[in-house]
């Protein structure tokens, strides 16, 4: 047998020093959607749709049932994910706002413990993104057909449908763009199924031969509920546009890409209108073509999930990539008669999150401690080997829960705060405070309270506050005063009404 001979001294040590953690660190690509309601996934046990490629996550890893988001509204979810800290410290409250990029982030922090980085499809925080090797993104919110994208060279117009766009992008840079002798870290955000929902040409005619269900809250009246609940702009029966029930074709279409969507819904539109419905049967139609487009969206997204697995598979990159998919928010896929985010009821307040790490979390599990997006940024340094939290960060590391030891400390309860009004939809200020099985809201400019109990009532249907005992009540605003003190909340003075022209 041949000797092999030995290593010599100084490359020894260099490898030494290294240490097995540092050398085999683990790549991280992140899978991010708008808007996605879990209730719109097969792991969760949809009764919509089906997503065979973010179930394929799901199965390989872990399922959380319980991420809640701090902030259930798009730029300010993205703010909390890059810095760990909660809307009022990082300065992003509502979606009028500019992100300060100057702050520290965890893509700065990968990048100083030796990580490649790159940030690809929706950004949506105005300030050009920072902490990244290589960056593409949408102009603002962005559009579904033929995005402009901007990058530091500059801004470029792509044909095409922009969730397929996003993810060429991102296979782009895996193959070719990064530095391979770095691990890297990916965020590659999807703009869909943000609304308006526009189908890309492969799926105009999905569902067209299906009746999705019907939620169960659907024709909710919110006669128990605080005023809030029944003073918002975002109801199925009255707020949906034109543009939303594609009874109009979008604008910026190529001719074939248009010739497309007219062969696809000219006919229905024509059969709607011959149709003349009224009343109840409006509604239930409203939906059908509400939620067909919404879910033609999500299946888009799930394809294009499946073509960034299959490319870890195929390059043999999958048994050391942390595989993570989550949405900013969570839905209202109908549920209380709506559409939308923004509150702290369940549907918008619960995002999906779903995690597959080979060799370290069990395949098939699920878990349902309180985990948040604010737990994001930690996670992924911890993932990386950076061993110390800068201390500004408020979560905390998900690793030992995907390793199936959650912690003797772990939060059992969770603090919430929503911003944006006056603003789109009107939902009013609130926050609010998950506590075992119950939740405690306050909508602290109208003095209004909600309380539910999700054991007895998941739905959210029956607002029990005004007839609580003290042993209930008492514990969950001693909670939700200690996290607010915990979390440095100051109280929000703002104005509440648009000042009128001319004021």
């Amino acid at each position: 047998m041949k000797s092999i001979a030995p290593l010599p001294l100084a490359l020894l040590a260099a490898l030494s020093a290294l240490g097995p953690a540092r050398a085999e660190r683990p790549n991280i690509v992140f899978l991010f959607s708008d808007d996605h309601a879990y209730q719109a996934i097969g792991a969760y046990g949809s009764n919509r749709n089906e997503t065979p490629h973010l179930d394929r996550i799901a199965e390989g890893g872990m399922l959380f049932h319980n991420c809640m988001v701090t902030n259930s509204i798009c730029g300010p979810s993205r703010a909390v994910i890059q810095t760990g800290k909660h809307s009022h410290l990082n300065g992003f409250m509502t979606n009028g706002d500019r992100f300060d990029g100057a702050q520290q982030t965890f893509p700065k922090l990968l990048q100083k413990a030796g990580y490649t980085t790159a940030m690809i499809g929706k950004w949506h925080l105005k300030s050009d993104p920072t902490g990244f090797d290589y960056w593409k993104v949408l102009l603002g919110q962005g559009p579904y057909y033929n995005p402009p994208m901007k990058s530091a060279e500059g801004t470029a117009k792509i044909e095409g449908y922009t969730t397929e766009i996003i993810t060429d992008i991102a296979l782009e840079w895996l193959a070719e763009g990064r530095d391979k002798d770095r691990p890297f870290m990916l965020m590659c955000q999807h703009k869909a199924p943000h609304r308006n929902w526009q189908p890309g040409p492969n799926y105009l005619t999905m569902y067209d031969d299906v009746e999705i269900p019907e939620p169960a809250t659907l024709w909710d009246d919110y006669e128990t509920r605080a005023s809030p609940a029944s003073s918002q702009a975002m109801t199925i029966r009255e707020h949906l546009s034109k543009s939303d029930l594609k009874l109009t074709p979008p604008r910026g279409l190529t001719e074939a890409q248009l010739e497309l969507w007219n062969a696809a819904y000219g006919p229905k539109n024509a059969a709607f209108e011959a149709a003349d419905l009224q009343g109840r049967e409006l509604v239930k139609w409203k939906y059908q073509r509400y939620a067909k487009n919404y879910l033609r969206c999500v299946a888009a997204v799930d394809d294009n999930v499946g073509r960034v697995l299959d490319y870890l598979d195929e390059a043999g990159l999958a048994e050391n990539t942390v595989v993570m998919y989550a949405s900013d928010q969570g839905w209202y896929l109908g549920e209380h008669g709506w559409y939308d985010k923004r509150w702290m009821y369940e549907e918008s307040f619960r995002t999906p999150f779903m995690v597959r790490w080979p060799g370290v979390v069990e395949a098939g599990s699920e878990n349902r401690d309180f985990v948040s997006n604010l737990d994001f940024a930690q996670t992924f340094l911890d993932i990386a080997g950076v061993e110390e939290i800068p201390e500004p960060m408020q979560g905390a590391s998900l690793v030992p829960i995907l390793k199936g030891e959650t912690p003797a400390d772990w939060r059992k309860s969770f603090y919430y705060h929503y911003y944006e009004f006056p603003g789109a939809h009107s939902v009013r200020r609130h926050y609010g405070v998950r506590m075992g099985d119950h939740k405690l809201i306050h909508y602290y400019n109208t003095g209004e309270w909600e309380l539910f109990d999700l054991k007895e009532d998941p739905n959210e249907l029956n607002n029990l506050y005004a007839g609580a005992s003290e042993g209930v009540l008492g514990p969950l605003k001693d909670e939700l005063v200690r996290l607010r003190k915990q979390y440095r909340v100051p109280e929000d003075t703002r104005p509440v009404e648009r000042r009128r022209r001319g004021d």
